[in-house]
């Protein structure tokens, strides 16, 4: 892990594959608990190339100088994630 919240990724790589490609990310909040937002593709090793796009929200606790990873949630979907976009709105509404 790092010591720096813009340092973090989901990227993982594994005997020289990328096996998860992080194509974005947004840092939704900083300090002692760091949470981020992760656009990323997961490598289908049968179909020899990435999977559809998903997405996931990270907590980070800075511990000792560095952040460690304490929770995750994924979103499989686009659908499933244009579901939370919509609940989110609909409760932000005046």
């Amino acid at each position: 892990m790092t010591s720096d919240v813009d340092e973090l990724t989901i990227r993982y790589v594994e005997d020289g594959v990328e096996l998860v490609r992080e194509l974005d990310k947004v840092i939704l909040s900083r300090g002692a608990w760091a949470t981020v937002l992760y656009r990323y593709q997961d490598w289908d090793r049968r179909k020899n190339g990435y999977g559809p796009e998903r997405y996931s929200i990270r907590r980070y606790q800075k511990r000792e100088g560095r952040y460690v990873l304490k929770s995750k949630f994924n979103i499989s979907s686009k659908d499933q994630a244009q579901k939370i976009v919509e609940a989110l709105q609909r409760w932000m509404e005046p």
